[in-house]
């Protein structure tokens, strides 16, 4: 299905989950010399424009990154600060207009040997992302289905890296469809990291997605969730209520710090809501 357009959500707190443990991924990559790829199935637009239509009717963004953009320059943890870096670069005024897409967010951590590769399949926002690419030789994009791509794009030349997975979870089998998927993938690419975000509805649906990522795995499995509260007049998607993550091949200590970014989230996006990480499956054996 082509009816999701991630610009009526850009900037909420699924994004601001999401993208702050992308940093914290992407920041251990980038600790050592040598290069990296990522690998982001469901890109979007790359860039998105607050001020725009879709943004401006759902405005998820006040909910999201406008409680955290006041904080900027105060003490944080370091996803969030490296995120709140990326999010300035594109509002070099102060006046918060523009929020950054995954591929944009990766794009600033590449340095001249790393790949960022990008999948798209809706039209009208893999136009978007070819603008917005240009000519960095250091991005190729891709037109395909994304749990196609999932197996078709790893692993790429670069054997170091991270799989960015989130799709909209429109179609209900998705659920069960991206851990099967996930897991030959990861058959393909055992050394590889891969993020997986799934939504909180009261349903409780993603308890299949949840499911499936618990067997079939070599590597660590950990997934972190932040439930938020539906307070008076909050404007987050309907029926939302919190935002999942699942890391395949966690790197070490990766769940204390994102533990103490969803934290901080937790207490800036919230009045009531929780961060809390589970290993789904851990590797006892000593590092």
């Amino acid at each position: 299905m082509l009816s999701y357009q991630h610009a009526y959500h850009a900037g909420g707190t699924a994004d601001l989950h999401k993208h702050a443990a992308m940093c914290l991924l992407l920041e251990r990559l980038a600790e050592k010399d040598k290069p990296f790829a990522v690998v982001d199935l469901y890109a979007g637009h790359g860039v998105y424009d607050l001020t725009g239509g879709e943004a401006q009717k759902t405005r998820e963004f006040e909910g999201g990154v406008g409680k955290v953009w006041p904080l900027r320059g105060k003490k944080s943890p370091p996803g969030i600060t490296r995120l709140l870096g990326g999010i300035e670069a594109l509002n070099p005024t102060g006046q918060l207009v523009r929020y950054p897409g995954s591929p944009a967010l990766a794009r600033g951590f590449l340095r001249p040997d790393d790949r960022l590769i990008l999948n798209e399949l809706h039209p009208a926002a893999f136009i978007d992302l070819k603008r917005w690419a240009a000519r960095d030789k250091r991005i190729t994009l891709h037109k395909r289905d994304g749990l196609e791509a999932l197996v078709g794009l790893t692993p790429p030349p670069i054997r170091r890296g991270l799989v960015v997975i989130d799709p909209s979870y429109e179609i209900k089998t998705e659920y069960a469809d991206v851990p099967k998927t996930l897991r030959k993938a990861h058959r393909k690419w055992k050394d590889g990291i891969f993020l997986v975000w799934y939504p909180i509805l009261a349903d409780e649906r993603h308890a299949d997605l949840i499911a499936g990522m618990k067997s079939g795995f070599d590597g660590e499995v950990l997934a972190c969730e932040l439930v938020f509260d539906k307070p008076k007049g909050a404007k987050d998607a309907p029926g939302l209520c919190g935002t999942g993550l699942i890391v395949v091949n966690p790197p070490w200590q990766f769940d204390q710090a994102m533990s103490e970014t969803g934290e901080w989230l937790a207490k800036a996006l919230t009045k009531t809501g929780r961060h809390g990480c589970a290993w789904l499956k851990r590797d006892d054996a000593p590092r």
